[in-house]
């Protein structure tokens, strides 16, 4: 498959994802250098994870490829850092802070109606899933699969989230895979 990011390019994504964090912890807006690979210079989607001792600190993306995919990832990182849904990401954080790229395919339609043809069509632990009815927008990345392996309570966690009561024909169903990579080193303190 043409344009799927490499081991390398997952290692660079990831560590440009760690610097960007840095960065900001200093204080400082990350710089990014332009990578030498093609495919981290076109445009991608992405989300950066931030986790510490298996709890979320922040999580952010893109579903559409909309800029070059390193500073989607740039961009992800610093913004994870202050997910509206959680305190902010400090200094304290960082030595066991677990730092996680997807890297995202684009979103296609789920050709389905009624809610149980939904839950049937998923590929649990393949599957990324999106719902939207025009009006708003809620994902779960693949990686939910292993908090939530049941496809129906897959939806309807990501039904809850997205502030929908229940299921209505009004809401498409879109999916999308990820490819991911991640740094769960321990760092020295800043």
């Amino acid at each position: 498959m043409a344009g799927v990011p490499t081991p390398e390019d997952g290692a660079a994504l990831v560590a440009l994802a760690v610097a960007a964090v840095a960065a900001r912890l200093r204080g400082v807006e990350p710089t990014p250098g332009v990578p030498a690979s093609a495919r981290l210079c076109a445009p991608g989607a992405s989300f950066v994870t931030l986790e510490r001792k298996g709890h979320l600190r922040g999580c952010i993306g893109t579903l559409d490829a909309r800029r070059p995919l390193y500073l989607d990832v740039v961009r992800n990182a610093t913004k994870a850092m202050r997910d509206p849904r959680l305190p902010p990401v400090t200094v304290a954080d960082w030595p066991e802070l677990d730092v996680k790229v997807a890297v995202l395919t684009s979103p296609v339609p789920i050709e389905t109606t009624g809610l149980d043809r939904l839950v049937a069509a998923l590929e649990p632990g393949v599957d990324g899933l999106l719902l939207s009815d025009g009006e708003r927008r809620s994902t779960f990345l693949p990686a939910v699969w292993a908090k939530l392996p049941d496809p129906g309570r897959f939806v309807d966690a990501l039904l809850a989230k997205g502030g929908w009561p229940a299921w209505s024909d009004d809401i498409t169903a879109y999916r999308y895979a990820s490819i991911d990579f991640a740094d769960r080193s321990l760092r020295p303190p800043l």
